[in-house]
């Protein structure tokens, strides 16, 4: 359950560089970078992602700008990214139990 961010996967003229243009903007009108080994302490969709792609196996960078995110690969084709950016709103997974909408309003009342 939850909203499939949609996707475009686009090469670069550089090599190791893939870009991703969403269907929703992550940023507004802010660039955000992420390396490899950088402690991501904000709890925003962009370093959400960030983490969720840097956790990939020869991602070095993410640059985040609106709605285009760009990551740097070491080796490989960046396998599995779009998996990983299409689950970014998807909060139910299968064998995730879905709250009864008695637990929801317990929720927001306590």
């Amino acid at each position: 359950m939850g909203q499939p961010v949609t996707l475009i996967r686009s090469s670069s003229p550089r090599p190791g560089i893939v870009r991703f243009e969403l269907n929703r903007s992550l940023t507004g009108m802010g660039h955000v970078r992420f390396r490899a080994g950088d402690e991501i302490t904000a709890d925003d969709p962009a370093a959400r992602l960030a983490s969720r792609l840097l956790e990939a196996e020869g991602v070095e960078g993410v640059h985040i700008y609106g709605s285009v995110v760009t990551c740097q690969i070491t080796n490989g084709e960046g396998d599995g990214l779009e998996e990983r950016i299409s689950a970014l709103y998807t909060y139910y997974l299968p064998g995730v139990e879905i709250p009864s909408d008695e637990e929801l309003i317990a929720m927001v009342e306590g």
